[in-house]
C-alpha cells in the first residue's frame, strides 16, 4: 500500500482492524503486549479554549502538524470514518490507513480514537482528547498502544520509536497553538 500511489480510503471501509482490542484506548488500562504511551499537556483555559482545542483535534490539526496529508471518507468526529494519512512527498509517500473507532463531541471530554488497518506500519490504536477540568484547564491527551507491524517499521525499530515520541510532542504543540487562536 501507499508507495507511488494514493490509497482511496473508501476502499478500506470494510477492511478488518489489524489488532483485536478495538476501542481499548478508552479503557482504564491499556492492553498488555504493546508499546504503551500516554502524554497529557495543558493547552488552554476555559470553555472557549475547549471549543478551539476540540475543533483542532477534529480538524486533524495534530496530524497535519507533523506533515501528514489527510484523505478521509468523513470527519474525525464520526465513528467509521476511514482516513489515509500520507507521510513523505506527494506521489512518493507512504500511506497510513486508520478507521475512527470512537468519537465524543459533547461535554467536557471531546476527541476521537482511530485504529490501524491493513497497510499501516504499526498495529494498534491512538486516542486524541481534550478535557475541561474542574479547575478550568484544558488538557490535551494522547493515549496509544501499538506494535511495529510492517517489515520496514520493524527494521527501523529504534528509529520508529523516536519518530513516534517526536510526533507526540509536536501534536501537543499544534493543539496548544490552535487553542491560543
Amino acid at each position: 500500500m501507499g508507495l507511488l500511489r494514493a490509497t482511496d480510503p473508501a476502499v478500506l471501509a470494510d477492511a478488518p482492524f489489524t489488532y483485536p482490542e478495538v476501542g481499548a484506548t478508552g479503557d482504564d488500562l491499556l492492553p498488555a503486549g504493546y508499546h504503551l504511551a500516554e502524554h497529557t499537556t495543558v493547552v488552554g483555559s476555559g470553555p472557549a479554549a475547549l471549543d478551539r482545542a476540540a475543533a483542532a483535534v477534529f480538524g486533524w490539526r495534530a496530524q497535519r502538524a507533523v506533515g501528514l496529508r489527510i484523505n478521509a471518507t468523513g470527519p474525525a468526529s464520526t465513528p467509521g470514518t476511514v482516513v489515509v494519512l500520507t507521510a513523505g512527498l506527494p506521489r512518493f509517500g507512504y500511506d497510513i490507513p486508520c478507521r475512527v473507532v470512537w468519537a465524543g463531541t459533547e461535554g467536557p471530554l471531546r476527541g476521537f480514537s482511530y485504529g490501524t488497518l491493513p497497510g499501516h506500519p504499526e498495529s494498534g490504536e491512538e486516542r486524541f482528547t481534550v478535557r475541561l477540568t474542574d479547575d478550568g484547564d484544558v488538557l490535551y491527551t494522547i493515549r496509544v498502544f501499538f506494535r511495529l507491524a510492517s517489515p520496514a517499521a520493524r527494521l527501523a525499530g529504534p528509529l520508529s520509536m523516536v519518530l513516534q515520541r517526536a510526533a507526540t510532542a509536536r501534536y501537543g504543540s499544534a493543539i496548544r497553538r490552535a487553542t491560543a487562536g
